[in-house]
């Protein structure tokens, strides 16, 4: 948890969420200032005198739209901002918008009974905007997005991969700033690379859009997970907002199986659901990587992959947006390397090669 005092803006046009909003912000103790402001004009008006540590963003305001705000914000003086965004397809296709410009995280609020959902979701909220007051958004900047080359998807490549797996399955858990980090992964992929399974901590309807976006700008496939999907050479898949993502094994085939249960870790997806569904099934054919993001979840799940046999890694403190997830990860011994996040691409390839038909 956070251990240090952090000031905190809302902006937002709706003045039922500002209250609200402010309201949960009023009983984390370690808040030690809320600013509010109607819109991204005003907001510029009070950073003047003081410039806040977190900024809660809403994206459709009058006068100035929250995405220009966030640039300009990023352009400036990085501050980590966390997106406050309607839980539509639209809002999500315009979030991941934000998501490239910068901000860390993502708060999804209902078009209705939006006051009960705050009520409800104030634990979270409130551990968004502790791990947002600690993420260095400095290392966003080095995160920047390269055009893939020319697009050799899944249609063109699948009769030469599903003539059987010899490649070792990738598990990725990250929350916090992962969403950059996935990218900056993802995109140094070769189109013919092992089947990856991810849990990225995101609310639903973000989780398709984000994937979506991923798919649009890597040589491989990138797609939320459906129950039943396989999980092929080429292909990676993300663990739908509120469910879990689960590997399972039919032969020498890797599946993905998605389901509601019970919030993990306080998450769902959660990544330890993930990892230990790997090690169970896939044990020393996979490979597991922990990365940026606030908390221990998958720390405990990354040593069971360990102690199964699978690979092991966690992202380095340097290069990590925030340092809960990988940090807890080391202290229990479960990963075996600690890299920083531009080497984790050369590492998948080096480990998931081809495991020789082991099975």
């Amino acid at each position: 948890m956070s251990n240090h005092h952090y000031k905190v803006m809302v902006v937002d046009d709706s003045a039922v969420v500002r209250q609200n909003l402010s309201d949960i912000l009023a009983k984390d103790p370690m808040v030690e200032e809320i600013i509010t402001a109607s819109d991204p004009i005003f907001a510029m008006q009070k950073m003047q005198i003081v410039w806040p540590d977190v900024i809660v963003l809403d994206i459709e305001m009058p006068r100035m739209d929250g995405i220009s705000f966030l640039k300009k914000i990023m352009a400036e003086r990085p501050t980590p901002v966390v997106i406050c965004s309607s839980l539509t397809t639209e809002g999500a296709a315009v979030t991941m918008e934000a998501i490239s410009a910068g901000a860390v995280d993502i708060i999804g609020k209902p078009k209705l009974n939006i006051v009960g959902f705050l009520e409800e979701s104030a634990e979270t909220f409130l551990q968004i905007i502790r791990a947002a007051s600690q993420a260095r958004v400095g290392k966003l900047a080095s995160y920047t997005s390269k055009p893939a080359q020319s697009h050799y998807k899944q249609s063109s490549l699948s009769p030469l991969m599903t003539t059987g797996t010899t490649w070792k399955l990738v598990a990725i858990g990250t929350s916090t700033g992962g969403t950059n980090a996935l990218e900056t992964i993802l995109t140094a992929l070769p189109p013919l690379s092992p089947p990856i399974a991810i849990v990225q901590h995101m609310p639903e309807k973000f989780t398709e859009q984000f994937a979506k976006r991923l798919n649009s700008i890597c040589q491989i496939e990138v797609k939320e997970a459906v129950n039943g999907d396989e999980i092929i050479p080429g292909r990676a898949l993300i663990a739908p907002g509120n469910r879990h993502l689960m590997v399972r094994m039919s032969g020498a085939r890797f599946y993905a199986e998605v389901k509601e249960g019970p919030v993990v870790n306080r998450h769902r997806p959660s990544v330890d659901v993930l990892f230990r569904s790997v090690a169970q099934h896939v044990g020393q054919n996979a490979i597991g990587i922990i990365m940026t993001g606030m908390g221990d979840d998958g720390a405990r799940g990354l040593l069971e992959m360990k102690k199964a046999g699978a690979y092991t890694a966690a992202q380095d403190e340097a290069s990590s947006v925030v340092f809960g997830m990988p940090k807890e990860a080391i202290l229990l011994g479960a990963a075996e390397a600690v890299l920083p996040l531009r080497m984790m691409a050369t590492e998948i390839l080096s480990k998931a090669g081809h495991s020789g038909g082991r099975f």
